[in-house]
């Protein structure tokens, strides 16, 4: 081989080396580059959820909201009852009469009472039994005890007609009292009745087996509800839709019968399968038991079965025994981690304080607790209590009796 083609062959290997060698190291750089890349895209993913991570506001503290409701029984102002409360120029002061149960009935946050005996007022004549009508003052002094919600359905909501309906209406929403049971027109027979307190929305109803016979006027039957399943469960249904929890007051069971009766329970039965909440039940002018109910859903429904006679004239033992009924209503708001809410209501701590119509001669009516009374207001006061706190609790044998 000639010098000349040594030189060329050399020159031609010199080339091909650094070809070669740039070729590897430019595939060392771009692997490099990949493997770069690749370690940068995850550290770019890690960042990004780390920010969303962050940015995510922290779940909301659970909120916590109570309130407590009471409940009387009848109020039903016989015609002793209103004679002793007159004190003339067509004027009525019964606040002597409750002067020693107000600090408990003022001091839940919402109070129930069954209206009996309906507010028409005096300009169309005050009566008793069997067709009653009271004095306005009688409405009066219910505001002033801190009732602020009355059940007008009862047998003796037609006893005076629409008037008697038209007037006690009025005059409850001039004291600022919710009503219910009862309307004056059918829109406001389809409303649903509220109050809030603590932010616990209550919603109210009210409904009556029946009116003593006495028929509603042709096309007014919104004047009075009736106990009727079907319409019932409707308004509990739209009562559920606009508040926390749902109060029914029910007219019902066997006068002067101290136990209920197997139509009150499948009522109870039937609203606690619907969701109502608290059943105040009256009727039988006697103290009936307090009873828990389980609904389809496996939730709680309370219920009083009657709460007998707060004020009346009525002479029989059981007949002068009423109540004031206590509850605790709790409401919890939890959220999960995207803001959503669940709510959760509970009603516990069931209280009663029994109380006694004391009158003497038809004079000197006086509602007094229990647990005050002496042997001299009542024979045999003590083992009558006890007897009147055994009979309440058997169904509920944690209810506490308020002494103090």
């Amino acid at each position: 081989m000639t010098i000349l083609k040594k030189y060329f062959l050399l020159i031609g290997l010199l080339i091909l080396v650094s070809c070669v060698d740039k070729n590897f190291t430019n595939q060392n750089q771009n692997q490099n580059q990949v493997d770069n890349d690749d370690t940068s895209t995850v550290k770019e993913d890690n960042i990004s959820k780390a920010i969303e991570e962050a940015d995510k506001p922290e779940p909301k503290e659970p909120e916590y909201y109570s309130a407590t409701i009471s409940a009387i029984g009848d109020i039903l102002a016989h015609s002793p009852v209103y004679k002793e409360a007159y004190i003339g120029n067509n004027q009525y002061d019964f606040s002597i009469m409750f002067t020693k149960v107000k600090p408990y009935i003022e001091r839940a946050d919402i109070t129930v009472a069954n209206s009996e005996s309906i507010v028409g007022g005096q300009e169309i004549g005050i009566s008793s039994y069997p067709q009653f009508n009271s004095p306005y003052e009688l409405a009066d002094i219910l505001k002033a005890v801190g009732v602020d919600v009355v059940n007008m359905a009862n047998n003796h909501t037609l006893d005076r007609g629409e008037q008697a309906i038209q007037n006690a209406t009025n005059y409850w929403r001039e004291l600022g009292i919710e009503y219910v049971g009862a309307a004056t027109s059918q829109e406001e027979a389809e409303q649903i009745k509220t109050l809030t307190v603590n932010n616990i929305t209550f919603s109210f109803l009210g409904y009556t087996y029946g009116t003593n016979g006495i028929q509603v006027p042709d096309g007014k039957d919104y004047l009075v509800s009736y106990i009727e399943e079907e319409k019932m469960i409707q308004d509990i249904q739209r009562a559920k839709e606009i508040s926390d929890l749902v109060v029914l007051n029910l007219h019902i069971g066997d006068e002067y019968s101290r136990s209920q009766n197997e139509y009150q329970e499948k009522i109870a039965q039937l609203a606690a399968d619907n969701g109502v909440h608290i059943i105040f039940a009256h009727h039988p002018h006697v103290l009936q038991p307090a009873k828990w109910y389980t609904g389809v859903e496996g939730n709680q429904t309370f219920v009083i079965h009657s709460l007998g006679n707060f004020l009346s004239s009525q002479d029989k033992l059981y007949r002068q025994i009423g109540a004031v009924l206590e509850l605790e209503v709790n409401k919890t708001i939890t959220y999960d981690k995207v803001g959503n809410a669940n709510t959760l209501i509970e009603v516990k701590n069931p209280k009663l304080l029994p109380t006694y119509v004391k009158f003497s001669n038809w004079k000197d009516f006086e509602i007094i607790p229990m647990y005050q009374l002496t042997n001299d207001s009542l024979p045999n006061a003590t083992g009558v209590y006890d007897e009147i706190k055994k009979h309440m609790s058997q169904y509920v044998p944690n209810i506490e009796f308020i002494e103090t």
